[in-house]
C-alpha cells in the first residue's frame, strides 16, 4: 500500500514535467513577415498549411511594409520569429540590442535600380539635378544598396542623395505609376512591378554585390534556449517551401501573388493598404519577379561579416562585430545533412 501511494506521489511530480515536455513545442509564436516575394517561402508555408502540419502554433502572422518596421516590431517584443532583410535585422541586433539570431537564408539578392529611361539612360545621370530619386529611408536595404552603386560607378555621393525622396516601397511605385518620380530603388517584387509603367532596370543587385544576403529568417533567442524543436520545424517548414517554389516556380508565383493581394488590403496599415491595392500584384509580375532572385536556406558567414562591415563603415551601426554573435546555423546544418 505504502509502494502504491509513493509510485502514486512521484506520478503526480512527474506529470507537469512531462507535460511542460510535450506542450514544448506548442509554444505560441507570433510571426512577421515583409510584404514582399522575399518572404515567398512563409506566404507558402501558410498557404499550403505547412506551419500546422508541424504542429507549430502561430498565434500572429503580421506583414509589414519595410524590413525597418518589421524590425522595430522585434524590438518591441510582438514577435518571436520574422522573415527579414539582413541589413535591418543587423540594425536591430546592433542599435536596439534586439537579442535576436539569424538561423536560415530565404534568398540571395532581390533589389534593384529602376529608371525613366528617358531621363536617365546611364547610372552617372542620378548625379543631375533635378532628378526625382526615390529610396527607403537611412539604413534599409537598398539605402544600403545604392551606396554600393554610388561605391561601383565612382558618383558623386552628395549630388546624388540631395535628391532622394524618403518613402517606403508601394508608395514609390506610386509615385512612379504617377509620375512624381524619375528614378527608385527598390526591393522585389516592387523593383519589377515598376517595369509594368514603362520604368528600366538599370541595375540588379547581383551587377554590384556578388553573393549578396538578401533575407533572412530571424529567432528570438529565447525561443532557441526555451524550445529548440520549434526552430527546426521552422526551419524545416522553410527549406519545404524553398524547395517547392524552386520545383514549381509558376505555381509559387501563383500562391504568393494571391497571398500579397489578399495581405494588402487586410493586414498593412490602412494608409499602405489603400496605396498597395491599387497595384495589382499579378502571378506574371511575381514569376518575372522571383526569376530575379536565388532562393536558398544557405547562408554565407563571410557574407554576413561583410555586409556588417559594409554598414559599420557607412556608420548605420556604431561599430562592426562578429558575424557569429547574430548567427546560429546548427539548426540549419542539421536540415542540410
Amino acid at each position: 500500500m505504502k509502494k502504491l501511494l509513493l509510485l502514486s506521489l512521484i506520478g503526480l511530480m512527474v506529470m507537469p514535467f512531462v507535460s511542460s515536455c510535450t506542450t514544448g513545442e506548442k509554444a505560441p509564436i507570433g510571426m512577421a513577415v515583409e510584404f514582399m516575394d522575399h518572404a515567398a517561402c512563409a506566404y507558402i508555408g501558410q498557404d499550403k498549411g505547412w506551419f500546422e502540419d508541424e504542429g507549430l502554433d502561430l498565434t500572429s502572422y503580421e506583414s509589414y511594409a519595410t524590413g525597418m518596421a518589421l524590425a522595430s516590431a522585434l524590438a518591441r517584443g510582438d514577435v518571436e520569429v520574422a522573415y527579414v532583410c539582413l541589413i535591418p535585422a543587423i540594425n536591430a541586433f546592433a542599435n536596439a540590442g534586439v537579442p535576436i539570431k539569424v538561423v536560415a537564408g530565404t534568398h540571395k539578392y532581390g533589389y534593384g535600380l529602376v529608371v525613366d529611361g528617358n531621363k536617365v539612360k546611364t547610372v552617372k545621370d542620378l548625379e543631375n539635378p533635378g532628378i526625382r530619386f526615390g529610396c527607403v529611408r537611412e539604413g534599409g536595404a537598398v539605402d544600403v544598396l545604392l551606396h554600393k552603386i554610388i561605391d561601383r560607378y565612382n558618383l558623386d555621393e552628395g549630388k546624388v542623395l540631395s535628391s532622394l525622396q524618403r518613402m517606403n516601397p508601394p508608395k514609390q511605385v506610386m509615385a512612379i505609376k504617377t509620375g512624381q518620380l524619375d528614378a527608385a530603388v527598390l526591393p522585389e517584387q516592387w523593383a519589377t512591378m515598376a517595369e509594368e509603367f514603362g520604368f528600366n532596370m538599370l541595375v540588379m543587385s547581383q551587377d554590384v554585390w556578388p553573393d549578396m544576403q538578401g533575407s533572412v529568417m530571424v529567432v528570438k533567442e529565447d525561443l532557441i534556449n526555451d524550445h529548440p524543436e520549434v526552430v527546426k520545424k521552422l526551419i524545416k517548414v522553410s527549406q519545404r517551401a524553398t524547395d517547392w517554389s524552386n520545383q514549381h516556380p509558376e505555381e509559387a508565383a501563383e500562391v504568393v501573388a494571391r497571398q500579397l493581394q489578399e495581405t494588402g488590403g487586410e493586414v498593412l496599415p490602412v494608409n499602405v493598404a489603400d496605396t498597395a491595392s491599387a497595384l495589382v500584384i499579378t502571378p506574371e509580375v511575381l514569376l518575372r519577379s522571383m526569376q530575379r532572385m536565388e532562393f536558398t536556406t544557405s547562408v554565407d558567414p563571410d557574407m554576413v561579416q561583410m555586409t556588417i562591415d559594409y554598414i559599420a563603415g557607412l556608420g548605420y551601426i556604431k561599430s562592426s562585430f562578429s558575424a557569429g554573435d547574430i548567427l546560429d546555423l546548427r539548426f540549419l546544418e542539421d536540415e542540410h545533412t
